[in-house]
């Protein structure tokens, strides 16, 4: 009983920074170009996680969520996501780039 309680309770700990990420992305507007498991206008995040792990991308990939980008994903650009603080852009791709 104590086992499972703790288990349910650990997921519940674990979930939350993934859906408190989640919706940070929704309320910086991410997730109008964005899935976390589909193409979009923008690639998957699931896909961005993929491309980029073992890698230290974390400063690299924040400075593309607020000046924006080209060429990596293919013809259509990222602008530049100027509401977006230097620590969200941070927490955002941390959470990105945990992605499974």
């Amino acid at each position: 009983m104590k086992r499972t309680l703790f288990a349910l309770l650990a997921a519940g700990f674990v979930a939350t920074p993934a859906l408190a990420d989640q919706a940070l992305a929704q309320k910086k507007n991410c997730m109008a170009c964005h899935a976390v498991d589909k193409k979009v206008v923008g690639p998957a995040y699931k896909d961005v996680a993929k491309k980029y792990a073992g890698q230290d991308a974390v400063t690299k990939l924040a400075t593309k969520v607020k000046q924006g980008g080209s060429g990596v994903w293919g013809a259509i650009p990222m602008p530049a996501n100027p509401q977006v603080s230097d620590a969200e852009a941070k927490q955002l791709v941390t959470w990105v780039l945990s992605l499974k």
